[in-house]
């Protein structure tokens, strides 16, 4: 076996032993343009065709698996607002007054800045946290005040 068939084997091994650490499977593509270069050196071909085999397979693998379910990205929700992740969300906070749809209030022992979702009242007493920017407290008006206060007693 000449240089070029040892070059394509290590090259595809070290694809694969990658691949097994991060967890994509592009590297994997890649690897099978390796061992389609590897089937070309066995054949005899020259290396630039070598190399143009190998980048070809490598690269309409990676299509096909880009436009595949496993090449998906998978959408990220915003974490300011997924209750999976900030657990204040969903959490009430009693607002005492308002000035230009903006609050100070007490939360979790300390003095919060709460500001107001978009179309919601501000003659509720109770409010739910929708969202969390920064020191910032997104609030909309509690809509089941009585289960609520049940359930807080």
């Amino acid at each position: 076996m000449g240089p070029h068939g040892l070059f394509w084997w290590v090259g595809a091994g070290v694809l694969i032993v990658a691949e097994l650490m991060t967890g994509t499977f592009y590297l994997l593509m890649i690897a099978l343009g390796f061992f389609a270069g590897v089937l070309a050196y066995g054949l005899g071909a020259p290396l630039d065709l070598q190399l143009g085999i190998a980048a070809a397979v490598a690269l309409t693998a990676m299509i096909v698996l880009r436009r595949s379910r496993f090449g998906r990205r998978k959408r990220r929700t915003d974490a300011s607002s997924d209750p999976g992740v900030n657990l204040d969300i969903g959490e009430p906070v009693t607002v005492t007054g308002w000035q230009d749809r903006r609050a100070r209030a007490m939360y979790r022992g300390a003095e919060w800045d709460i500001e107001l979702a978009p179309g919601e009242p501000e003659d509720a007493r109770l409010y739910e946290i929708k969202s969390v920017r920064g020191s910032c407290l997104i609030v909309a008006a509690r809509r089941s005040e009585a289960l609520n206060g049940a359930r807080h007693a």
